[in-house]
């Protein structure tokens, strides 16, 4: 029976409840998907999901109430859309996807994997799962009004050929979350987003986290070269702890720079935070403006200067917050204690002042506890408005637009603010790809992209999937390279940040001449301790000859059933303003083999070839490339017009979501 009359088949129904799925994920996109495969019919479903119910998801994820904050997303839920179905069975699972009890023998019990994840890496492991148990997989995403469903699987006959076979989720190259030079974010910001960085992982951190837990953006993180470039922002502005100017060209040690964060010994809350906004406002910027060749090409910074923004603010607090707030029970809030509830005001220079003095008189007054040892959290509303405030006072002297407090606790937890509407378009989109592969209908599979504009009176485009991409690492033939400095790169970067962090894998076994480094399962004490005892050692001085340019390791994972060929290319010196992260990962499928009589192995040519290898050139890249462009649209003209459209929504999905900014993403 032809799709869509197949939808209404006795035998599709009969599947329906037969059918054991998987929900990985249940937050914005998993809660509609959960509710929407429970009223279709589905009677056998297992949810994963390892966070913990938050207010901030009450406005969106339906089957929470506020009584649930601080229970598991998939046990409640599983319990929510159990009422809408008394009799299905629904077995929920606190825990994460990454964990060895949801290996490749949990994954083959599923007839189809459905993925409502909210980070890369969770997906790509998924992804690799599913290849290898032969699982067909539904991916998902949105990005505000924008948002996708795309199939992925490789349908087997009886006799073991392939009779149906899309991209997997991994043939498309993904691009990097942003990173931004930390010179840029410490004395040259020209975004809203190098502020917000700078007030959360610099300012909050020194002023409330763990004194010695240096970030990149420290001066003691950077040592000797943060002090050879002249960097001045917060801890290297040769200044005293009253502001005053240090020995000319004279750097402060770091130990006496940071203790100037510190409260000292019965000074009153007020006073504290009035010091902390002169030294990081007008102090610190009056350092970096001694830094004349920072400022040939661009516009110098101004300081601000407390007592003319807020004259009353001599006694070292500002006028309302001197008044004490409410400094009672309940959650504390600087902008309820100043009467600023409106999140999406927008505030003026005088008003951060004043939200930035309350803030971190807050903190150490009713907070003190916490001092030391305390973390951002987009959920803590104290924190982020201390970071507003902050992020908008460096804006302010630097002439970058400031944000709202909702638009800076966006960009602050680096998310795009959900749309509930969106999520549930999308999780019944998934449905429906999931019926078709249920009955026995993969051709009719569709991508599909949620437009947050009409596109030929349609807010829906559809596409067929593309198929395999002969230069995927995961489902192809590729082979990856990585051009790094072998004598000062150790192990541990390469299997935390390359392999783990970069390529998703989870428990890599690295396998060159004459060298083994093994993770996972059913390791020796003593093995786990000779691994463990390589990973300080640098690339080029491992045993068996290192990891050094030219050599060719094969990396497994075997929890992913995943094998990849690393060629190692060393790279001595790297521009931390375009490669901050040291190291570069590309690679494309190995050339043909030649054949026996001497020419190339057959394939496409002219104009075909030349397409066929826009579609397979890169495989793992930093940024954005004009390949995604030019897939191949076997639509008509119409439906590529609606298929460009969607796939700038897969664009803005997988990278940055706003071109303006490049900070934030959401997967969800």
């Amino acid at each position: 029976m032809a799709w869509p009359a197949a939808a209404s088949s006795a035998e599709l129904r009969d599947k329906i409840k037969t059918s054991k799925v998987l929900c990985v994920g249940a937050g914005g996109i998993g809660c509609e998907l959960l509710k929407t495969l429970v009223l279709t019919g589905f009677e056998d479903i297992e949810l994963i999901d390892m966070d913990t119910i938050e207010t901030s998801n009450l406005n969106r994820q339906f089957l929470f109430r506020r009584k649930h904050v601080g229970q598991s997303k998939a046990k409640v839920a599983a319990e929510a859309v159990q009422r809408f179905r008394p009799n299905a069975r629904i077995l929920a699972h606190q825990g994460n996807v990454k964990d060895a009890a949801f290996g490749l023998d949990f994954f083959r019990r599923f007839k189809i994997v459905l993925n409502g994840l909210d980070n890369v890496e969770a997906r790509r492991h998924v992804n690799r799962l599913c290849l290898a148990a032969r699982v067909p997989l539904i991916e998902s995403g949105t990005t505000g009004y924008l948002g996708q469903v795309t199939v992925h699987l490789r349908m087997r006959g009886a006799a073991g050929q392939v009779t149906a076979a899309t991209e997997c989720y991994e043939c498309k190259p993904a691009p990097m979350v942003k990173s931004f030079p930390v010179c840029t974010i410490r004395n040259t910001p020209d975004k809203p987003i190098h502020c917000i960085v700078w007030a959360k992982d610099l300012l909050f951190a020194r002023l409330f986290g763990r004194l010695e837990g240096a970030t990149d953006l420290d001066e003691g993180a950077e040592g000797a070269a943060g002090a050879a470039q002249g960097d001045a922002a917060l801890g290297s502005s040769g200044r005293e702890a009253d502001g005053a100017p240090g020995p000319s060209g004279e750097e402060s040690p770091a130990a006496e720079d940071l203790s100037e964060f510190l409260a000292a010994e019965g000074e009153n809350p007020s006073g504290y935070a009035a010091r902390i906004f002169r030294r990081v406002f007008c102090a610190d910027i009056e350092s970096v403006l001694k830094m004349d060749k920072l400022w040939k090409n661009r516009k110098p910074p101004m300081p601000l200067r407390l007592g003319e923004l807020l004259p009353e603010a001599g006694s070292a607090a500002s006028g309302r917050a001197s008044g004490g707030g409410a400094d009672g029970g309940g959650e504390a809030s600087a902008c309820e204690a100043l009467g600023m509830t409106d999140a999406h005001r927008l505030w003026s220079v005088e008003d951060n002042a004043q939200v930035f003095l309350e803030s971190v008189r807050l903190f150490m007054s009713q907070r003190r506890a916490e001092v030391g040892a305390a973390v951002f959290d987009k959920d803590d509303a104290l924190a982020v408005e201390f970071v507003a405030a902050a992020s908008n006072l460096r804006s302010a002297a630097y002439g970058i637009p400031m944000q709202t407090l909702f638009a800076a606790k966006g960009m602050a937890g680096n998310i795009i603010h959900a749309i509930a509407t969106t999520n549930a378009i999308v999780g019944g989109l998934i449905v429906v790809e999931a019926l078709k592969i249920l009955a026995g209908q993969p051709d009719k599979c569709k991508v599909t992209y949620v437009l947050e504009h009409q596109s030929s009176k349609r807010l829906l485009a559809t596409m067929p999937p593309d198929g395999p991409s002969r230069g995927c690492a995961v489902c192809g033939t590729a082979q990856l390279r990585l051009a790094i400095n072998t004598r000062t790169a150790t192990l541990s970067h390469l299997v935390s940040q390359v392999l783990k962090k970069r390529l998703a894998m989870n428990e890599p076994t690295i396998m060159a001449c004459g060298f083994m480094y093994e993770e996972g399962e059913g390791l020796q004490d003593d093995e786990v301790a000779a691994n463990a005892a390589l990973l300080p050692r640098v690339l080029a001085d491992l045993p068996g000859g290192g990891l050094g340019h030219g050599v060719l390791a094969v990396v497994r994972d075997q929890s992913q059933d995943v094998t990849l060929q690393l060629l190692i290319e060393h790279q001595e010196e790297w521009d931390e303003e375009m490669q901050p992260d040291g190291f570069t990962v590309d690679g494309a499928a190995p050339a043909p083999a030649a054949a026996a009589n001497g020419d190339a192995a057959a394939g496409p040519s002219g104009a075909d070839a030349a397409e066929e290898d826009d579609d397979d050139d890169l495989v793992v890249v930093v940024e954005p490339h004009a390949a995604d462009a030019k897939r191949k649209r076997a639509a008509t003209d119409e439906a590529g017009v609606e298929a460009e459209e969607g796939r700038e929504a897969a664009r803005r999905r997988r990278g940055p979501a706003d071109a303006g900014t490049g900070d934030a993403i959401l997967l969800d």
